[in-house]
């Protein structure tokens, strides 16, 4: 099994301290400290080459704008940092958010960065959270038809000699881009899938690999079934390689540690980087965002995705660490490899992503827990393999 870290690369200092009356206002200038930013990337990215160190798969960086929870606007210039700086480790750029920038420079950075790291690039694709169209002022309503345009046009400037396009929202003639990308036909594409029946059709089409839903249960159970059923349409049946899940977790001496530990990151992350600037789903839902179709799929509906703030903009408190902790591999080593691999067992993914530095953790402790799960955690998740995946069984190959 791979084993990758996913990091947000969160401001490395606590914003609470800027509320007033209880509120967080929007940050401004005022409020950025040059030398905390500096201390994030940097500090990030040394932990990054010890995640090499250590014996781990790959590292997943990600894209938001204009909050503390991440500082990667651009993965793509964290990833070209890294790639001078580390030999084996895969990149993953989860994700790059299609609908928001222009196709043609992505597939050209995307190609640069195969390049540079000797073909260990990764490239994610997505469609991006709301807040994001709200920044870059495009339309919700446009968000599909921008990512599928989006992509095809990467994907021909990938294989093509040179193209042209001539689409609803971009339009290139007799285009050829150098360099070209070092694995072929181009870097493999992942894609996370958080509900909607559209994007899980795109990802079949593509075969490309997913992540499917945030937490276990009927939401990814559904979205595999479904899946499945797409790329037996294409001939093709789900590899467990093409599959991943995102966990949380945290090592200690014992699960009461951990949460003493953990926790205060954890109310950290949902009461305030989550929440920050956010737009709520009822203006979401005004919107051709999500079509009328999205969620006919799952048997419970929108209920578990992003389409419901409820899914994961809640208040936690120190009683709900407690009672979320006792279903998380948060705790022993012990404790750590017994659920991470009967979560993959259940969703037949092949490669786990552990997020292990959420909101505030300071540096030392972040290094710490690359270090002990590296010893400790590592070895006996890349020795477990798995080659079912349960929820894609008696989906029938098109001939």
């Amino acid at each position: 099994m791979q084993v990758f870290v996913f990091d947000w690369t969160a401001y490395a200092e606590n914003v609470d301290k800027f509320r007033k009356d209880g509120k967080l206002t929007r940050l401004g200038k005022e409020h950025f400290e040059p030398q905390v930013a500096i201390d994030t990337f940097r500090n990030h990215v040394s932990a990054w080459v010890e995640l090499e160190k250590q014996g781990f798969d790959g590292i997943a960086i990600n894209e938001h704008h204009g909050t503390p929870f991440g500082l990667g606007n651009s993965p793509n210039l964290m990833a070209a940092a890294l790639s001078q700086l580390t030999e084996k480790i895969k990149i993953l750029v989860y994700a790059n958010l299609l609908p928001i920038h222009e196709p043609l420079r992505l597939a050209e950075e995307i190609a640069m960065l195969d390049c540079m790291t000797g073909g260990r690039l990764i490239c994610g694709v997505g469609r991006g959270a709301p807040r994001e169209y709200k920044i870059f002022n495009v339309p919700m309503d446009e968000s599909r038809g921008r990512f599928n345009e989006g992509f095809e046009v990467m994907r021909r400037a990938w294989t093509q000699d040179s193209f042209s396009f001539d689409g609803e929202f971009y339009k290139f003639n007799d285009v050829a881009i150098w360099p070209r990308p070092v694995q072929q036909p181009h870097p493999p594409v992942w894609i996370p899938l958080t509900g909607s029946k559209e994007s899980i059709e795109w990802a079949a089409e593509n075969d490309a690999a997913i992540t499917p839903g945030v937490f276990p249960g009927p939401m990814r159970e559904d979205t595999i079934r479904y899946f499945a059923k797409c790329q037996a349409k294409h001939g093709r049946k789900v590899d467990p390689n093409k599959i991943s899940i995102m966990v949380d977790c945290y090592v200690a001496d014992s699960k009461d540690q951990a949460i003493d530990e953990y926790g205060d990151h954890l109310m950290y992350l949902f009461n305030t980087l989550l929440r920050y600037d956010q737009v709520w789903q009822n203006e979401v839902k005004k919107t051709k965002y999500y079509s009328s179709t999205a969620f006919e799929h799952l048997r419970e509906g929108a209920k578990g995705t992003l389409a419901e703030d409820g899914t994961v903009f809640n208040e936690w408190d120190i009683d709900t660490v407690r009672g979320a902790a006792q279903n998380m591999p948060l705790g022993t080593a012990d404790e750590i490899v017994e659920r991470i691999t009967a979560e993959c067992d259940d969703a037949g993914a092949n490669n786990v992503l552990l997020v292990i530095n959420r909101g505030d953790m300071p540096h030392g402790k972040y290094m710490n827990q690359i270090k002990r799960i590296g010893e400790e955690v590592l070895p006996r998740l890349q020795a477990h393999n798995v080659t079912v995946v349960p929820h894609a069984q008696g989906e029938v190959l098109a001939k």
